[in-house]
């Protein structure tokens, strides 16, 4: 029987093979450009694409380069980290990093966003985000473990970080501290990721000298930003809480860091640091592959 109502126009098989084709020349098409072309609405070709033909748009990601032998290095590793956890407590590891903060405020390009009734009603200190060409800036290094973390360690401004000042600035003091604040003087792991200054063989020496346990450079997987958990979780949380707003000069920029360092709770630190061995799992499952 003929159906009443308003036949379909925008929706026919015709139209859904038309679009289908398109997007699969080219996935990268946008939805206002490929309903120019067919002649409908930007509406009408999102209803289309989304409750017709059930495809979902995904934002590009930005992403660390993985070779093909660095992939294989990160899936051999991980499966290495993975044994060694069988039979050491993750809470005795102590994950390190460093992070370049400036002075300028941090933004977030994706979740930023300003309620307001139009542009022109928004002040411009607040929907403008000003940015300079060599803003000022510093280096920063922490650890954290499941039960603390270690004071914050800012790299004096013109200073290299080479083999001699890692050790003097940073592994020294802070194996002191993290030994006995965090670990009760009780052995624990450290890690680092593969920067020059920490693969050097003097500093490599110097670790298996002075500490009773440590992931070496042929243990921790290359170009693994993504398992370290002051990479993937706590610098992101440090950054928008310290840097919600511009500095004048670099001592407001140290007072809000190691402000909002202190502030962040021990719990949140714990979850990251646990989600480190579903994250080397992510690593083998995906053959070594990315995992975000």
């Amino acid at each position: 029987m003929p159906r009443s109502g308003r036949p379909k126009s925008i929706t026919t098989p015709r139209m859904k093979k038309l679009v289908r084709d398109r997007i699969r020349r080219n996935p990268l098409r946008s939805m206002r450009k490929m309903a120019a072309e067919v002649h409908i609405s930007k509406g009408s070709m999102q209803n289309l694409v989304k409750n017709e033909l059930d495809f979902r748009s995904y934002k590009r990601k930005t992403v660390h380069f993985l070779s093909e032998t660095i992939k294989l290095k990160r899936l051999s590793r991980s499966k290495g980290l993975l044994t060694r956890l069988e039979t050491e407590n993750l809470d005795r590891f102590l994950f390190s990093d460093e992070k370049l903060f400036s002075i300028e405020q941090a933004t977030n390009k994706q979740n930023d966003r300003i309620l307001a009734p139009n542009s022109s009603s928004i002040p411009e200190d607040v929907l403008y985000v000003a940015r300079t060409q060599k803003p000022r800036s510093i280096m920063v290094w922490a650890g954290i473990s499941a039960n603390g973390r270690t004071p914050l360690i800012f790299i004096p401004e013109g200073v290299k970080i080479n083999a001699a000042t890692y050790r003097q600035l940073i592994l020294e003091p802070v194996i002191k501290h993290s030994s006995r604040n965090i670990f009760r003087n009780q052995p624990f792991v450290f890690q680092q990721d593969g920067a020059p200054a920490h693969t050097a063989n003097i500093t490599q020496k110097w670790l298996h000298e002075n500490i009773s346990g440590f992931l070496s450079k042929e243990e921790w997987p290359p170009s693994s930003p993504d398992l370290n958990p002051m990479d993937f979780s706590i610098w992101a949380i440090l950054e928008a809480k310290a840097c919600a707003k511009s500095h004048n000069n670099l001592d407001s920029l140290k007072r809000s860091l190691v402000k909002e360092w202190e502030k962040i709770p021990q719990e949140v630190l714990r979850a990251a640091v646990e989600s480190f061995p579903t994250r080397l799992r992510s690593v083998v499952k995906n053959k070594g592959g990315y995992i975000e």
